[in-house]
């Protein structure tokens, strides 16, 4: 008796071991967009969840930014109910252009998702990112000269969300369609036409441009480095986000603000960790916040001469006033 195609095999085990502290009886959403990443992910799932003692369930969400976005999100639900999930729902969204398109459309998914987990009483829900896309993410972090929190990539497990499939390639996950005879969707905004330059969504030019010049000229395996470069830098972020933390509740006043004097004595790294958490915290969508921001913020502190307010991301004003930090909207 032949067991199932390598693929196959790999992508269950990765599912099974992400949801292995899952209790019995409990539900999991797969979120599934149609394509082969997420479909993938969808047959897996269903798969491994009932042999788990699990329920398993999909939500699809519509951003609503391509003509027809609504029959790709339908024919994605019937996918997945075919292959036995439920429930399913799709989710329309409304993307504020705030921060950019790809930022916004990704802030949307994301609280639609978890919204839908908490209502549902959902312990987790499960992305298809892929190696690929984790490499894409660490190279567009390069690109913005970011720091070590975009150069860790994308963690395996952040609240409800988990990604089992950071270890595979996308290779894998069209093997895993191949051999469930699923025929997924294929989004246009992904594969842009030679030529399409500027007006292509930058991950997508980054897929098809950047990492093919990087495989010709430093030879194959530069995905898999950039992911190991993803592990081990997730492992400083995550320590010092855990002293970030810890000095954001020490500099907390009790109206909300930040005590100056507590903050000047974190070193750099740590404090402006701690002041990206409390502008986020304030209302400006980490996505669109950028390491200029927080620079600016910064100098509130080491380089004050009664500047500001600072313009952050959706309307969020950060002041100094009489030695404290303040971070609010107009409104608040």
């Amino acid at each position: 008796m032949t067991g199932p195609a390598p693929a196959v095999a790999a992508a269950r085990r990765a599912v099974r071991a992400s949801l292995a502290d899952v209790g019995g009886g409990g539900l999991v959403l797969v979120a599934c967009s149609g394509g082969p990443d997420s479909l993938a992910l969808a047959a897996v799932t269903a798969f491994v969840a009932p042999r788990a003692g699990l329920r398993a369930g999909a939500v699809v969400v519509d951003h609503g930014l391509q003509l027809g976005s609504d029959r790709v999100a339908a024919d994605a639900a019937a996918a997945c109910r075919t292959l036995g999930l439920a429930p399913v729902e799709v989710q329309p969204v409304v993307v504020d252009a705030g921060g950019g398109p790809e930022a916004a459309a990704r802030t949307a998914r994301y609280a639609a998702l978890e919204a839908t987990a908490e209502r549902l009483g959902a312990a987790a829900v499960l992305v298809g990112h892929t190696l690929d896309d984790q490499a894409e993410t660490v190279l567009l972090g390069l690109g913005r000269g970011s720091g070590a929190r975009s150069l860790a990539g994308m963690p395996a497990r952040r609240g409800l969300v988990r990604r089992p499939l950071l270890g595979l390639r996308r290779t894998d996950t069209l093997a895993v369609c191949a051999a469930a005879g699923l025929d997924p969707w294929q989004d246009p905004t992904n594969t842009p036409p030679v030529g399409a330059g500027a007006g292509a969504p930058v991950r997508s030019r980054v897929r098809h441009e950047v990492l093919p010049v990087l495989e010709h000229v430093l030879g194959p395996g530069v995905a898999l480095a950039l992911a190991r470069t993803a592990d081990g830098l997730r492992e400083d972020a995550e320590a010092l986000e855990a002293l970030a933390a810890d000095l954001l509740a020490r500099a907390r006043t009790a109206d909300g603000d930040l005590d100056v004097v507590v903050l000047l004595v974190a070193p750099a790294a740590v404090r402006r960790r701690t002041l990206r958490a409390a502008a986020v915290a304030a209302g400006a969508p980490a996505g669109a916040l950028r390491r200029e921001h927080v620079l600016a913020l910064d100098a509130l502190l080491t380089d004050w001469h009664g500047q500001g307010p600072l313009h952050l991301p959706r309307d969020v004003l950060g002041s100094r006033v009489c030695g404290r930090l303040r971070l609010h909207t107009p409104h608040t």
